[in-house]
């Protein structure tokens, strides 16, 4: 339909080409061309309108474009430091919609692992804030890594003790997630020899030395708190049994309730100490000690100081380009043979 009132256009062009090819303009055609010019001086006028409005709505959209790019870059930054102060398995579960943001709770066997450090209250009294700071934030960092990669869902740090749990909010089985919060405590004790290293060789006489105490068992697991503010956390018996094993266990250790003990016997051996009593808990809690936590890992270890007389060694090997480990070994050899040839 619309392009109907072009027909009238159409014939007097096709009259004008017919006329330019033969050299003979139709009489009467004057009009129909003057017209025509016209008719095209206002499409062109119009043309430029729609090309002006055209250009204004394309700047429009980019401006748009450009800034709902930044509103997603600072987006994208708010929600990553955000995610800082969850565990990524909360946050990726809230953030797929997964879990819903309200108060909820769902009661669920977990299993709970507790730690804090020996001795943490006179030590840090000695120390100057700058140095406690550092030597926390390098213990949660190097921690907190491990828990990731075992998959804990971290609760919190309180103070200089540790809450974290598995099965919730993903679960590989109540003994899968038994077994992987055990491996991830060996890992973290055993990680703690390279820390206790380091920090002696930074001159710190009293380095951290860590308690663990993990219980299986039900717990409320979900949102506490108030419309406005919630944690995502554990509550109930199970989590208080793990803070009193985490108080009964052995310096560099690792206390397991019978309850975890069972489920993870095949993987580490155990040593059962003497039944602790829990309050709120009316029969007295058998205990296993997890053993051999340090068997081979020598070999494992990534931060290495040995000191005694006429010996400084100090081998941070994480820190040795790939491409000079051979002279690294040469060196070492080379030191070796010198002081058997002595």
């Amino acid at each position: 339909m619309s392009f109907e009132i072009f027909k009238k256009e159409k014939t007097v062009i096709e009259r004008a080409k017919e006329g330019l090819n033969n050299g003979k303009i139709p009489s009467g055609a004057h009009k129909e061309f003057e017209q025509l010019l016209k008719d095209y001086e206002k499409l062109f006028k119009s043309t430029k309108r729609l090309v002006r409005l055209s250009d204004r709505n394309e700047a429009e959209l980019n401006k748009l474009a450009h800034s709902l790019d930044e509103k997603n870059k600072m987006l994208e930054g708010l929600s990553e430091s955000l995610s800082k102060y969850l565990s990524p398995q909360i946050y990726d579960s809230i953030f797929s919609g997964d879990t819903e943001v309200r108060l909820e709770t769902q009661r669920k066997k977990l299993t709970v692992f507790f730690s804090d450090l020996k001795d943490f209250t006179a030590t840090s009294e000695n120390l100057q804030p700058e140095d406690l700071n550092y030597l926390l934030n390098k213990y949660f960092t190097a921690m907190t890594t491990i828990a990731l990669k075992h998959g804990a869902t971290i609760d919190k740090f309180i103070g200089d003790a540790m809450l974290m749990f598995f099965g919730d909010p993903q679960s590989n089985g109540v003994v899968e997630d038994a077994k992987a919060c055990v491996r991830m405590a060996i890992e973290m004790q055993q990680k703690m020899e390279d820390l206790k290293d380091m920090w002696l060789h930074k001159g710190f006489a009293q380095p951290f030395r860590m308690r663990v105490g993990i219980n299986t068992g039900y717990c409320n697991v979900g949102n506490f708190g108030s419309d406005h503010r919630m944690d995502y956390t554990i509550i109930g018996g199970e989590v208080n049994l793990a803070a009193r094993l985490e108080q009964s266990s052995d310096t560099d250790g690792i206390l397991l309730s019978a309850e975890t003990y069972a489920l993870v016997k095949d993987i580490v051996d155990g040593e059962e100490r003497e039944p602790i009593q829990v309050k709120g808990i009316a029969r007295d809690v058998r205990t296993y000690a997890v053993k051999g936590i340090y068997d081979d890992i020598e070999g494992q270890r990534k931060f290495i100081h040995k000191e005694r007389p006429g010996l400084t060694c100090l081998l941070d090997i994480e820190k040795i380009p790939n491409d000079q480990k051979d002279e690294v070994v040469s060196e070492l050899e080379a030191l070796i043979a010198c002081v058997k040839n002595r």
